[in-house]
């Protein structure tokens, strides 16, 4: 009930400051906040989910809490003033690692693979598109499934890789290493709209994609890897014993 009633009431407003402080040649940064107005937080304060935004999580900045009067003193600090400091403590934690798939957030990593792509010509012929498609996406994911390269927990919905799933990883890493940076399939789409635009005609296109698979697939051919990725199957290995924890 109470969190229906909040949807009526208008947004909680924070009043948040960001100090630089130099000692000693080192930087030190600070983040402080404040509540000006409640807002909603007036009716949703003992809902359950407070409890969910209390909750720390280590990739979160820590913002330190502070009053009306304190916040007016950081609001009159001007740049190059001098501060006295009273005493230091060292605050020691942990980041979390990053959550594994499930097979939700998958499906979105697909879509916008393109986020991944450093050069921003090539991320924007990839926006949108992603890898597969809409109609596709979800079929690709249970075909990855049905061939035993990836495990989903059924009851959590978590995606986990498999034995075979890295060994395809690292013989395709150690071969043609460009198949698994979305970089290509951004390259490949800019090629296509170069054919739409008419800059390019779809015979030149089709050459470099021809001559790319050739050479890509005779490498591949001409190169004895089996030695070398002997050393990547035993460091997976280990993980997939039968008993132990995947």
């Amino acid at each position: 009930v109470r969190r229906f009633l909040s949807i009526f009431y208008p947004p909680a407003v924070y009043q948040k400051i960001n100090l630089t402080t130099k000692m000693h040649g080192e930087k030190f940064f600070s983040s402080f906040k404040v509540l000006i107005s409640e807002g909603y937080l007036k009716v949703i304060e003992n809902s359950f989910s407070k409890k969910k935004t209390e909750e720390p999580t280590g990739n979160q900045e820590d913002d330190t809490k502070c009053d009306t009067a304190m916040l007016e003193a950081l609001k009159d600090l001007k740049k190059g003033a001098v501060l006295n400091v009273d005493k230091l403590q060292i605050k020691e934690g942990e980041t979390s690692p990053p959550k594994r798939y499930n097979s939700g957030s998958i499906i979105l990593a697909m879509e916008n693979a393109g986020q991944l792509i450093e050069d921003e010509e090539l991320r924007s012929q990839i926006k949108g598109s992603g890898i597969g498609t809409s109609a596709t996406r979800a079929e690709i994911l249970k075909k990855l499934i049905g061939n035993k390269y990836i495990a989903l927990n059924k009851k959590t919905q978590i995606l986990t890789p498999s034995l075979l799933g890295e060994m395809i990883f690292d013989v395709v890493n150690a071969s043609i290493r460009s198949l698994l940076n979305p970089e290509l399939t951004a390259s490949w789409e800019k090629g296509l709209n170069y054919v739409a635009e008419g800059e390019i005609t779809p015979e030149e296109y089709m050459t470099k994609l021809d001559h790319f698979i050739r050479s890509r697939t005779d490498g591949v051919l001409k190169t004895n890897y089996q030695y070398a990725l002997r050393q990547y199957f035993d460091a997976a290995a280990q993980f997939y014993k039968k008993g132990s924890q995947k």
